[in-house]
């Protein structure tokens, strides 16, 4: 009998995209869509942007853009760039079935290796779609301890996959780049996200790099371990790694109509509280100002994130106080929200100290079927408002419009792109299957 590597490098090598439900295809293009935005719109940040110009400068003849950028670089350079990029404002689509962002650790490797090679629109959705269901489905088998960071780990088997799909590997290739990419995933911690420091954003940029790498390392003739995963996961970055679950219903969906997309410039975590936040504000009137205090009950991991007094905008991103202080003051928790200046305020800084924060062992941020915040608002009136979510707004369990997801698109282009370019962009992808080669795409990502 197979074993779940075998029939995970099967599913990849035999996916197309003629076999797909016209509603996973549609879901593949508006993934392609918000990590493209999410990549322009960290671009311009100055350590992306000196990023880039070292990529360009290491790699000068490569054919990959760098997007949001003039310059070009080759697919390895390319790939780490736009990744690291695409999560430094945390709005990078996301898996709760899989524990983490599948999309950056597949999409910038598989749009630069497309490019330098000028495949076709559905040759690159195919390997963004394998790429990102053997991804998640390993990250859903994986129970990482508790300070191991989902960015980066089996992002490198998701990019790996991908490349290989790419380049229509037959399934004992995939297999061997799955083990050998394995063995090359990043330990990642919190502690960088938790403190602000922004090395935490290479982290998909490395996953990346590593995953092209392990492709042409399996060229080379490079042997990798019969099953990496389990060594690695099961017995380094896990605390239990399941390989059953890897490939349970295999098949019968896709993981990439289950994602999440995100509308809080922040954490994910920080979601949960916000979304309950935010039916307090519209079911009753209050300003900031009448806010005695705020206790919030989320789930376990949200206690490391009780700092009310983030030092950089990274740190602000994974603060639940300060995100719930800054919701109530700005009335809005999009990219300005976590700026310098918005940091400076007194007022969010002052009621930060104001929010506290505990956990319950129930809440889950996997599941939808119970309770994920409980936030509760004293106010001056004396009276006591409180709101309970379990799903937030975006994800396959309470979806938006497509054109929500364009919208926050073009937010986030435009002032890179331009406004013509940036609508030209999403007009591209909307059809992307019927493009011959992604270099039309690419084109107008690039400020070249």
């Amino acid at each position: 009998m197979a074993d779940y590597l075998d029939r995970l490098a099967r599913f990849a090598a035999d996916l197309v995209l003629d076999s797909l439900a016209a509603s996973t295809v549609a879901a593949s293009r508006l993934v392609l869509l918000d990590t493209i935005g999410a990549i322009l719109g960290g671009s311009a940040l100055d350590e992306n942007a000196r990023l880039a110009r070292l990529a360009a400068a290491r790699s000068s003849r490569g054919g990959a853009t760098l997007l949001g950028h003039a310059a070009r670089a080759d697919a390895f350079w390319a790939a780490l760039s736009n990744a690291t990029a695409g999560v430094a404002l945390e709005l990078d689509e996301g898996n709760r079935l899989g524990g983490g962002h599948p999309a950056i650790h597949v999409i910038p490797a598989a749009l630069s290796v497309a490019e330098e090679q000028g495949l076709s629109g559905r040759r690159l959705l195919e390997a963004i779609v394998a790429g990102y269901e053997i991804g998640s489905r390993l990250g859903g088998a994986t129970t990482a301890r508790p300070n191991v960071h989902s960015h980066g780990t089996w992002g490198t088997i998701s990019t790996a996959v991908a490349v290989a799909r790419l380049a229509g590997s037959p399934p004992s290739v995939i297999r061997d780049v799955m083990n050998l990419s394995a063995s090359m995933s990043p330990a990642n911690s919190w502690t960088p996200a938790l403190e602000g420091a922004t090395i935490r954003n290479l982290y998909p940029g490395r996953a990346a790099f590593e995953g092209i790498l392990a492709v042409e390392l399996q060229r080379c003739g490079f042997t990798a371990l019969r099953d990496a995963p389990s060594d690695v996961y099961g017995t380094l970055l896990a605390e239990r790694f399941e390989p059953a679950l890897a490939v349970e219903d295999l098949g019968a969906s896709y993981r990439i109509e289950q994602n999440y997309f995100k509308f809080h410039a922040c954490c994910r975590y920080n979601h949960f509280a916000l979304e309950a936040l935010g039916g307090l504000r519209r079911a009753h009137r209050f300003e900031a100002g009448d806010v005695v205090s705020a206790q919030v009950t989320t789930i376990p991991f949200g206690v490391r994130m009780a700092d009310p007094e983030p030092a950089s905008t990274l740190a602000a991103k994974f603060s639940i106080p300060y995100a719930v202080a800054a919701a109530l003051v700005r009335g809005s928790t999009g990219i300005d929200a976590f700026e310098p200046k918005a940091l400076e305020d007194p007022r969010i800084r002052e009621l930060a100290r104001r929010v506290t924060v505990s956990a319950d062992p129930e809440m889950s941020p996997r599941r939808v079927d119970r309770p994920t915040a409980r936030v509760r608002l004293s106010l001056r009136d004396g009276r006591a408002l409180e709101e309970t979510v379990s799903v937030v707004r975006g994800d396959a369990a309470d979806p938006v419009p497509d054109q929500d997801i364009i919208d926050k698109f073009l937010a986030l282009a435009s002032p890179v792109l331009g406004d013509t370019r940036a609508l030209r962009a999403a007009e591209t992808v909307r059809r992307i299957d019927a493009i011959e080669d992604v270099r039309e795409l690419t084109a107008l990502l690039s400020l070249a």
